[in-house]
Parts: structure tokens; sequence; C-alpha cells
């Protein structure tokens, strides 16, 4: 499934993963979300609901350019930089073409819009 994330006026496509933490996410489109920026490696915000975790590993290394799930705050990660092994991490998707560059390059804190991506 495609979505959109919008921070100001920049459009970052990506594609979720067919997974229960993915379909659950779908299910709250469109969201506004207040995100902050970790350790210059991730912009992070909290979810209005928690994802289901079924059939997913206990933790994971994500990649630059993984769309994640960190699971004891609820929130949606948008993996811009190397991120080591960590538990309660969970990737849901992947950040299409240079997406992960372009939001490693907006500083601090950002709001994010996320929907479905008709296209």
């Amino acid at each position: 499934m495609k979505i959109r994330i919008t921070i100001g006026d920049q459009r970052f496509p990506a594609t979720l993963f067919d997974s229960a933490a993915g379909s659950d996410l779908i299910a709250q489109l469109p969201l506004t979300i207040a995100m902050t920026d970790h350790g210059s490696v991730e912009k992070t915000g909290p979810l209005p609901s928690p994802l289901r975790l079924d059939g997913q590993p206990d933790g994971a290394d994500p990649d630059v350019g993984d769309v994640g799930y960190y699971a004891p705050g609820s929130d949606l990660v948008l993996y811009y930089d190397d991120q080591s092994y960590y538990p309660g991490i969970v990737i849901i998707g992947r950040l299409d073409g240079d997406a992960a560059s372009r939001i490693g390059d907006v500083e601090g804190a950002i709001t994010a819009t996320v929907d479905v991506h008709a296209g």
C-alpha cells in the first residue's frame, strides 16, 4: 500500500508492507503527527492508537529509509540515518526514492501529514 507523508510543502512517498501493523496504520489515516528528531537519525511521533504486532519480531535493526513503528511508545518512525538493533522496533515499510535524505535535511521537530496515496 502506498502512502504519502507531507512535511511543509514537500511530499514523500512510501510503501507499507503487507502486515497487521501496516493495515492498522492504514485504518488510522489520514493523520497529522507532531514528530521530534532523535539523535539526528529519526523523526518520531505518537499515533492515536497502537498497531497490532502479529507475526513481528521483538525488535529490528532499521535501515536508512525504513518506516518503522516503535511499539513501547506507539510511535511512527521515519529513519533517515543509521540506527542499530533496538527492542520494540517494527519495520512496517520503506520511504521511496530520496525521501530519507530529504527528511534528514529538515532540521528539528516537524509536523507530518500521512495519508493514503492513490497514485
